[in-house]
């Protein structure tokens, strides 16, 4: 038997964790026959079947659970050095992966974006637009700009405000504005979709409207707005962006904080990379000089 390359311990663990030959090409970056013939060459090779072909997929065998595991540990390993000498850089320059949710780069950020391109030409920027919690700790980013109510403990970073949301109407309609929002439940609303029904306005609309008179929902914050000022009905939208929407009328005087703040965050062995650190100084003094207009208070 010969050693076993890493390469193979990437192909057995794309295959456990996708259930097909042809998903794990894909994230290979292999066709399928390929993957076919180097997963049969590497079980003739180890005399021992790896994989037992299931109805339903590619289920690990005993010798394939264990294969898995242990690349899985050299998975961990083999990042935790690339973070490492990735945070030993002394000159600000290479890739750098941000990720973020779709309505603050819609928004918010492009512009601070390309202000950061210009003051640092050599630093390539690959932004992750996920609404999801990429995961820090294996890269799938270097940097999170994150609207949470706790950011996880393996990661350090800094708050930069509260975010405020109100309750908007298209501009023109004949609703008055209020100090309370429960004034305002009689009114058609638009709601959120199951996918983001666990944030705060979310959790405030089921409790003091349920479900009678929301008549359009959304899985996304992004289209808001849009949804809003094409009047389909009230709803929320944080500040940060109903306050600079010109078809939108603030409805609720004062905003309504919930549990989420806007967050800056990295892994520890990142946060002396130049590359990282020019990043997280520029954005955390942009951020700061918009934040009345995030925490609702920019009029």
């Amino acid at each position: 038997m010969q050693n076993i390359s890493w390469d193979e311990f990437r192909l057995v663990k794309a295959i456990a964790e996708t259930g097909s030959l042809a998903a794990a090409g894909d994230v290979l970056a292999l066709n399928h026959s390929t993957v076919f013939r180097r997963l049969n060459a590497l079980e003739q090779d180890l005399g021992s079947r790896l994989f037992e072909r299931a109805r339903t997929g590619y289920v690990p065998t005993p010798a394939g659970e264990e294969m898995v595991s242990l690349a899985a540990r050299m998975f961990d390993d083999i990042t935790e050095f690339e973070r490492r000498v990735a945070g030993r850089d002394v000159k600000p320059s290479g890739e750098l992966r941000v990720t973020t949710n779709d309505s603050l780069v819609a928004h918010l950020m492009t512009p601070m974006f390309g202000a950061f391109c210009k003051q640092f030409p050599e630093i390539k920027l690959d932004v992750v637009i996920d609404n999801r919690a990429l995961n820090l700790s294996r890269r799938d980013a270097d940097v999170a700009i994150r609207a949470t109510a706790e950011p996880p403990e393996t990661l350090v970073g800094r708050r930069i405000a509260s975010i405020a949301w109100s309750v908007y109407g298209a501009k023109g309609c004949d609703i008055a504005p209020t100090d309370d929002p429960n004034e305002l439940t009689d009114h058609t609303w638009i709601g959120f979709g199951d996918a983001i029904g666990n944030i705060g306005p979310a959790r405030w609309m089921s409790r003091a409207i349920g479900t009678g008179t929301i008549f359009y929902r959304l899985n996304t914050v992004l289209g808001l707005a849009q949804a809003i000022e094409a009047g389909l009905g009230i709803g929320f939208v944080p500040c940060f962006i109903g306050d600079k929407a010109p078809g939108l009328t603030r409805l609720l005087r004062k905003p309504m904080v919930f549990d989420a703040s806007l967050w800056l965050l990295t892994h520890p062995d990142l946060r002396n990379s130049a590359r990282v650190r020019a990043f997280v100084d520029f954005m955390g003094r942009e951020l700061m000089r918009h934040k009345p207009l995030i925490e609702g208070q920019a009029g």
